[in-house]
Parts: C-alpha cells; sequence; structure tokens
C-alpha cells in the first residue's frame, strides 16, 4: 500500500505539441502537387497541418482554419486569419497550406 511521502507527482508538461495525438495524425501522404501549386496575395487558404514536417508548423489552434495570403516568400506564406473579433497574423511554410476549394 502506498502512503502520501511515496508518490510522486509529475509536473504538468506544456509543450508546443501537447494535446496533439489525434489532431495531427495523418491518414495517407499528401502528394508533390500540393506544394508545386503557385500562391497568390489575396487567395484563400486552409491551413492543414503536415505533422511530418516539423519545421514552419503553425500552432494547433490553427489546424483547418481559413486565411487570406498577404506576402509570398521562397518557402512560406505570410497568412491574416481570422479568430473571433481578432485577425492573427501567421507564418507558415508551405507543407502546411493548401488552397480552398469553392
Amino acid at each position: 500500500m502506498l502512503d502520501e511521502a511515496s508518490v510522486l507527482i509529475l509536473p504538468q508538461h506544456r509543450g508546443f505539441k501537447r494535446k496533439t495525438r489525434h489532431l495531427l495524425t495523418q491518414k495517407a501522404k499528401p502528394g508533390l502537387s500540393r506544394l508545386m501549386y503557385d500562391h497568390e496575395v489575396g487567395q484563400k487558404v486552409v491551413i492543414d497541418i503536415d505533422p511530418t514536417q516539423p519545421k514552419g508548423m503553425p500552432f494547433r489552434r490553427y489546424q483547418g482554419k481559413v486565411g487570406t495570403i498577404i506576402e509570398v516568400r521562397p518557402r512560406s506564406v505570410l497568412l491574416e486569419v481570422p479568430i473571433g473579433e481578432k485577425t492573427k497574423r501567421i507564418i507558415a511554410r508551405l507543407e502546411h497550406v493548401k488552397r480552398l476549394k469553392g
């Protein structure tokens, strides 16, 4: 039987990827055409995080959100995403962004 002195209380870790076990699971690999698409300023895109690419990964709160491209950079894009009453600016690499259909 354990007494109170022998029970260890571990601290809660608050890392960047905590609570993402089901959010960042991937069923199929995205194709290369997703990376070869040319992005333009003013275009609407969906933030779709690719868990195999940790570089340039946006925070998990923005998974599935629709944003507008403000600036196109060589390897990434600058997005403006409305969250509630605010508008957030996010830098995301091209692997984590796909164009909005429709």
